[in-house]
């Protein structure tokens, strides 16, 4: 206790107090009022001796320079640690790809084409898709979107825990390089092509979202599910998405194999 004085009084010239109300009024009141009920002299002795303990711990905790000697006193002390390698997350339960990645209901390649009003495009260099997923309005774009999952490919990493190799995304609209001003980070660069007539952005680096104006012109923002390189087209005012750990040349070949 002797070293918790001075504390205190050094204290009290640190904190900025706000100003007093006028209390005359209310305690004038209080002690016109009868009293009713009054506690016994040693319950409220230690209650207000509970309540100035908190409120003194409380500020010197808060006080920096009296923050070791407070926790020498009460031999309280807190560690903390910096984490520099941050911990792999454990793998993802079995089921489904793209079940896990929020594309919409798990269908067949001929029930997505029967249910939208453009063809469907699929990149002969990857072949059949392991997966297709539908995703319709509200959730989806005006007209429905359609994503082709493709699991382990030859030369293609899977993104982190996905079990994804690529991901082909198509939705009628239309898209403007000036969407990518803002979702661009430090070492993601774009670049205009174009792959068999159709006008393309290669995005190398973590582009993880999208925007773009679906068919009724409304404006759409979508996550990229893999985060990673990302070929974007405009094959006859269908946006057609290429995803995955994918160099530049393997993209280009797999847009130009689209039919």
């Amino acid at each position: 206790m002797p070293e918790l004085e001075p504390q205190l009084t050094a204290l009290a010239a640190q904190i900025d107090w706000p100003a007093t109300p006028n209390l005359v009024p209310a305690v004038r009141s209080r002690i016109a009022a009868p009293v009713m009920l009054r506690a016994t002299w040693y319950q409220s002795r230690w209650a207000l001796a509970a309540a100035a303990a908190v409120i003194a711990l409380t500020a010197l905790v808060a006080y920096q320079p009296s923050r070791e000697a407070v926790a020498d006193w009460v031999n309280v002390h807190v560690f903390f640690q910096r984490v520099h390698v941050v911990p792999t997350p454990s793998p993802l339960p079995p089921g489904p790809l793209g079940q896990r990645l929020g594309l919409g209901g798990k269908t067949t390649l001929a029930d997505a084409q029967h249910q939208v009003s453009w063809h469907v495009t699929v990149p002969s260099k990857l072949g059949d898709p392991d997966e297709v997923y539908l995703q319709l309005p509200p959730t989806g774009s005006a007209q429905g979107e359609v994503t082709l999952v493709y699991s382990k490919r030859p030369d293609i990493p899977v993104a982190g825990e996905t079990g994804v190799s690529v991901l082909v995304t198509e939705a009628r609209g239309a898209v403007d390089r000036n969407f990518f001003g803002k979702m661009l980070g430090p070492g993601t660069t774009v670049e205009d092509l174009t792959v068999a007539g159709h006008r393309g952005y290669w995005i190398a680096g973590s582009l993880h979202d999208f925007y773009f104006n679906d068919a009724n012109g409304s404006f759409r923002g979508e996550t990229m599910r893999l985060a990673t390189n990302t070929l974007i087209l405009d094959v006859g005012g269908t946006i057609v998405r290429i995803e995955g750990n994918l160099t530049k040349a393997q993209a280009l070949e797999i847009a130009a194999s689209l039919h």
